[in-house]
């Protein structure tokens, strides 16, 4: 949906009473014409990510010593943070990279070595291998840590992880966070299986669905005002919101958030294909298009093959140098919201049901129910009927963090 304008209404003005002419018996007063009032739709302002609005945080920065947690998305115009940060005198100490490396372009899951910035100099530290939270020696010389990394809105990307062991840090070792928020891409829609603790994990740690419908900047909040950090502690979390935001408004990445989402159409496919990711099936990993194909060497329908190859961002991806079957999701007409469709139709034309699923299942997923649902042969209907209950719930508690007018 795209967002409305405030469009003015004018009363139309009648020349009535003394103004009218004189009446006889005889005579019919003449009707006059309403006057015409033009009137101009006010322009729709421009949305502003929290990291663009710098006047609201560059005076929270003064004397103090940055450390930022950061990726390729975290862009203001065409600057990165840390260089646009850097010119304005903002004291920086430490780089902080999530999956993927501070530039994006590691693997799915490889490991993310320490390093160095090779144009600023900074030191780089990993948060993502043994190292997901920031060690207590590695906040020695930050006094508050910068978190500007985009979303895609589902529960298994793992940024949201990171953000949550950088405010468990935080809080651990009384340092400021300041979470300069950012759009959802998929922010306009609720959906999937609420997290089960039991099925807690890096691609999991909230009692959310899959489909969050958050901000980083409003689960933050969420994060903290449950009191979901370790020890329920707290963070010191300021957030700098996305100006003229709401969740309604389509938002189109100007950057590929990770090397595996190319595109607005994977992005919106994602929360549903990412389920395969713990299955035999691919989700194109490999090929000019991941998560807008998906596919098998043991799918029973022949209409539409493809080949993963090493390719950068995905050096090994599954079924490397062989024909997987299934099916074409590059049309935008075919992406639609979360569904199982694909999923219960992978499952029952898989020549090999009895290894379908994997072990990793469960973890995207955040429920032992659902593989079993699929192969009990449940619809769509009957699976989602079970997620109710959850989400309703989850839906009353997500209102209290909104910072932005909720999906009409």
């Amino acid at each position: 949906m795209i967002q409305p304008l405030f469009i003015l209404y004018t009363s139309l003005l009648l020349a009535m009473g003394s103004c009218a002419p004189k009446q006889t018996p005889t005579q019919q007063p003449e009707q006059q014409k309403p006057a015409i009032v033009e009137t101009t739709p006010e322009v729709a302002k421009p949305l502003q990510t929290g990291a663009e609005q710098l006047d609201l945080y560059l005076p929270k920065l003064q004397g103090k010593r940055v450390g930022m947690v950061v990726n390729q998305t975290s862009i203001v115009g065409e600057s990165h943070l840390v260089d646009t940060l850097l010119s304005r005198g903002v004291k920086i100490t430490t780089i902080f990279a999530p999956e993927h490396g501070f530039r994006g372009e590691a693997d799915a899951g490889a490991y993310v070595k320490d390093a160095k910035d090779t144009k600023t100099g900074l030191p780089i530290i990993s948060l993502y291998g043994k190292n997901k939270k920031p060690l207590p020696e590695q906040l020695t010389n930050v006094d508050v840590l910068i978190f500007d990394i985009q979303d895609v809105g589902a529960r298994f990307y793992t940024y949201i992880s990171t953000m949550h062991y950088v405010m468990e840090a935080a809080a651990e070792q009384n340092k400021e966070v300041l979470i300069l928020d950012r759009p959802n891409p998929n922010g306009n829609y609720i959906d999937g299986p609420v997290l089960e603790p039991e099925h807690r994990s890096f691609v999991g740690m909230h009692p959310i669905p899959i489909v969050h419908g958050l901000t980083v900047g409003e689960l933050a909040n969420m994060i903290n005002g449950e009191k979901w950090l370790e020890g329920q502690r707290q963070a010191k979390i300021t957030v700098i919101p996305v100006a003229n935001y709401n969740h309604s408004l389509p938002y189109s990445l100007p950057v590929k958030p990770s090397p595996n989402l190319p595109n607005q159409q994977a992005i919106i496919l994602y929360p549903s294909l990412c389920l395969f990711e713990g299955t035999n099936v691919s989700v194109g990993r490999g090929t000019p298009t991941p998560f807008q194909v998906i596919g098998s060497p043991n799918y029973k329908f022949k209409d539409f093959s493809f080949t993963p190859v090493s390719t950068p961002g995905a050096t090994e991806p599954p079924y490397k140098n062989q024909v997987c079957y299934g099916k074409n999701l590059t049309d935008p007409a075919t992406a639609q919201p979360f569904t199982l469709a694909y999923l219960i139709d992978f499952y029952k034309n898989s020549a090999q049901q009895d290894k379908f699923f994997n072990n990793f299942f469960e973890n995207l997923a955040g429920t032992s129910e659902l593989r079993k649902q699929i192969v009990a042969g449940k619809t769509e209907a009957e699976i989602r009927a079970s997620w109710e209950p959850a989400l309703a719930n989850y839906k009353t508690l997500r209102k209290k963090y909104l910072l932005y007018p909720d999906a009409e």
